[in-house]
């Protein structure tokens, strides 16, 4: 499980420290690929094959099985972290995510997501009052 707020820099040849909690569950590798709201997602391995699979058995003849698919595995590059904790971020997923320089990394359960700062910190800001408001929708009784 992913969890936490992490704030690296990207170096002047697109790669970013992971931090250090998660790089032995990461050693064997990673995929990272578009997500959602313009970060990108980076997932172990194994959860991307798990997803793989996921999308495999989805109807093909689903327009948006096809759409989703298409820029998930289009967009998808498969890294390992170099002796450092390093990973480098293709220069086609910096420029989606707009990463320049201060990063933002989350945990975000079976994911880390990566984040331009500021996008980070306005999607928060966005998203704080609504947070409060969908707890009770999405788990009810729980919390």
């Amino acid at each position: 499980m992913f969890l936490g707020t992490h704030h690296p820099r990207l170096d002047d040849k697109g790669r970013l420290f992971l931090p250090a909690k998660y790089r032995e569950e990461l050693a064997e590798g990673l995929v990272i690929t578009k997500g959602q709201e313009r970060c990108l997602y980076v997932f172990p391995v194994e959860e991307f094959q798990r997803i793989t699979e996921a999308l495999r058995t989805a109807p093909m003849t689903a327009k948006a099985v096809r759409d989703y698919s298409r820029v998930f595995f289009a967009s998808a590059s498969d890294e390992v972290a170099d002796k450092q904790g390093r990973i480098t971020v293709p220069q086609a997923l910096r420029e989606y995510a707009n990463l320049c320089r201060d990063c933002v990394v989350i945990g975000a359960n079976t994911r880390l997501e990566i984040w331009d700062a500021h996008a980070w910190s306005t999607y928060l800001a966005d998203q704080e009052q609504a947070f409060a408001d969908l707890s009770e929708e999405v788990l009810p009784g729980i919390l």
